[in-house]
């Protein structure tokens, strides 16, 4: 069972970092994310389960990152979609100086 789960917690997260790397588009990559974070959640609660309670300590931590960063992130996103029309991340250079 802890072989399974890691094997598709290596997979997801691999999806994760693939979708990261090629796509350009902010949603898209921001989804991504958060694939990976759930592979790294999965991963704990496998460990969890064997070694003790811990791990799903560490799951609500990471659970809440997640949320914290979804909000900040979507409405970053938002922010920028309304002032550029798009979320095509080769076309945002506003930190440009």
């Amino acid at each position: 069972m802890l072989a399974e789960s890691l094997a598709l917690s290596a997979v997801l997260f691999t999806i994760g970092v693939v979708g990261v790397l090629i796509r350009r588009n902010a949603i898209i990559i921001f989804m991504c994310v958060e694939l990976m974070l759930n592979a790294v959640n999965l991963t704990f609660i496998a460990f969890s389960r064997y070694y003790g309670a811990a791990g799903q300590v560490f799951v609500v931590f990471v659970m809440t990152v997640a949320a914290a960063e979804a909000a900040v992130g979507l409405a970053i996103i938002i922010s920028i979609f309304r002032h550029r029309q798009s979320v095509n991340l080769q076309n945002i250079n506003l930190l440009k100086g």
